[in-house]
């Protein structure tokens, strides 16, 4: 079984068998037929099909849903947690293709290429001044296994180009975007989607932190939209003792099925905290819901999603599919967190801006729980909700002190993205002569008023007119970026995270309860409503 990243929950299997055909599927093909023979233009009925199919899930539920084989291909790779190519992590300045860093051990690193390094052909053909997308570079350098390509990249310094023969591979897509020691004894793991990749990506976290000693740790589900469904029941076994309930699905034509803890977790006696947002969704909210229901660790955050249906993938016979809503999950309680889509797939899709609009990122207050959603968790017998999402123990509002106009046009527009890597590209190597190592970045490296400077300069080039004003009050949120942007280029993921979670609201009041966990869990865990 697998939670789709789109806030999927789905049991994969292909339809090889015969289909059964009824009146109606007769009625449909003959309808079919009529229209190839004896419309009065020429009709494409591969086109009509796929609309038609579109049209009958669309009047099921949000989830149920076709996709084409393309979308099939697409949606499979960040889940199966690797590609085919070249393994480099880049980006498009000025309109040229700039290396930000290759995969460690990968194609590239092997044969070479490094950070900084302009990529100005692929396989002989200019990729410099063209105009170039994104996309079209990923079509270029990806390939099969074992295929081959020639770049051809301008490094600082050197005069000539310099062409790398780069036999393409397997490359990891991580689903740990970053993980780091807090403090003493805190932890940090970040995880993005539910992969094939993510426990043995969890498990080499843990063994790192572990070695620093840690018995504290912060799990960051924020924006993490899905994965697989045997992922989720795994990462919460880590937490929840063997035998115990972690959900259990349940339709009409799919009889309930439990899903337990099976074996000793590796984190299952330290004190935890699970941090979600309203991106946070389905195998996130069973992650979040089970250790919630079992008074295991306090969730911090804002109202997860709300998705609890579960879908079952059926591939048709050109390998397009339909994810078909079979059954509901409910969490080890017996919520429900599936939010109402009785309102039509319009209203349920801006649900999320419905709340923004309510207040409800700001104040909890504004949120509404509904008395016969209640339900109490098993352990300590508080009372939680379910029909819309996991509700948080502790309530972070979003943090917009910081958003202004042109703070948001310089982060639409890339443009703190695109100054940092072009600052990079100018002083990589004097950056790392004065802070070899990250710490010594993290203490003392500012960002001064004269980098402020050459920021707007930036802007204005890029088509962004100055405001003081605005700027003032965006100024300290921007010089966070720009420094985690750097340690991102200059290191990896991780430091990125470790620089912008220092202003991340929800981050800090995780390590404000970590820190005194007596008092928060007497307020929080054993309360009573």
């Amino acid at each position: 079984m697998i939670l789709g990243c789109l806030f999927g929950f789905f049991m994969l299997e292909s339809t090889n068998g015969q289909f059964p055909f009824d009146d109606q599927g007769l009625k449909f093909s003959r309808v079919l037929d009529w229209i190839d023979n004896y419309y009065v233009d020429s009709v494409d009925k591969e086109v009509l099909v796929e609309h038609a199919i579109y049209e009958v899930l669309k009047g099921l539920d949000p989830h149920s849903s076709y996709l084409t084989r393309e979308e099939v291909i697409a949606m499979s790779e960040p889940l199966q947690g690797n590609f085919e190519g070249i393994g480099i992590s880049f980006n498009i300045l000025w309109d040229t293709v700039y290396v930000i860093s290759p995969v460690q051990d990968g194609p590239s690193d092997k044969a070479g290429l490094k950070p900084g390094d302009r990529i100005l052909r692929i396989d002989g053909n200019n990729v410099a001044g063209i105009g170039i997308t994104t996309d079209e570079v990923y079509d270029m350098l990806r390939g099969n296994k074992g295929s081959q390509v020639t770049v051809s990249v301008k490094r600082k310094n050197i005069p000539q180009l310099i062409d790398f023969r780069i036999t393409r591979d397997k490359i990891p897509i991580n689903s740990i975007d970053a993980s780091y020691k807090v403090t003493d004894d805190i932890g940090y793991i970040k995880i993005n989607r539910f992969a094939q990749t993510t426990m043995d990506e969890y498990n080499q976290a843990m063994r790192d932190l572990k070695r620093e000693n840690i018995n504290n740790l912060i799990i960051d589900l924020t924006g993490n939209g899905g994965g697989y469904l045997e992922v989720a029941i795994n990462l919460a076994d880590q937490f929840i003792e063997a035998e115990r309930l972690i959900l259990y699905t349940e339709g009409t034509n799919s009889p309930r099925k439990e899903y337990r803890a099976t074996r000793d977790g590796n984190f299952e006696k330290g004190n935890l905290v699970i941090l979600i947002d309203e991106g946070s969704a389905s195998a996130s909210e069973i992650v979040s819901g089970a250790i919630q229901d079992w008074d295991r660790g306090i969730i911090v955050g804002r109202r997860s999603f709300g998705k609890g249906l579960v879908q079952k993938p059926l591939l048709l016979p050109d390998q397009s599919m339909i994810r078909l809503t079979i059954a509901r999950y409910y969490t080890p309680s017996g919520r429900l967190i599936q939010k109402p889509y009785n309102m039509g797939r319009d209203n349920y899709n801006l649900e999320i801006i419905q709340r923004f609009a309510n207040g409800e990122f700001a104040h909890v207050d504004s949120i509404h729980l509904i008395d016969s959603l209640k339900y109490y968790t098993l352990e300590n017998m508080r009372i939680v909700y379910g029909g819309g999402g996991i509700m948080p123990d502790y309530f972070v509002s979003m943090d917009t002190g910081y958003y202004t106009d042109y703070y948001n046009l310089l982060v639409r527009k890339g443009t703190i993205t695109k100054f940092t890597l072009d600052y990079i590209d100018k002083y990589r190597y004097e950056l790392l002569a004065k802070y070899p190592s990250f710490e010594l970045y993290k203490n003392n490296f500012h960002v001064d008023d004269s980098l402020h400077r050459k920021l707007v300069e930036f802007g204005w080039r890029d088509g962004i007119a100055e405001n003081v004003k605005q700027y003032a009050i965006s100024k300290e949120q921007i010089s966070r970026m720009i420094k985690a942007y750097i340690a991102r280029d200059l290191w990896s993921g991780s430091e990125f995270y470790e620089i912008m979670n220092e202003g991340d609201s929800k981050v800090q009041t995780a390590v404000m309860i970590l820190k005194n966990w007596d008092k928060y869990e007497a307020s929080l865990l054993n309360r009573k409503e």
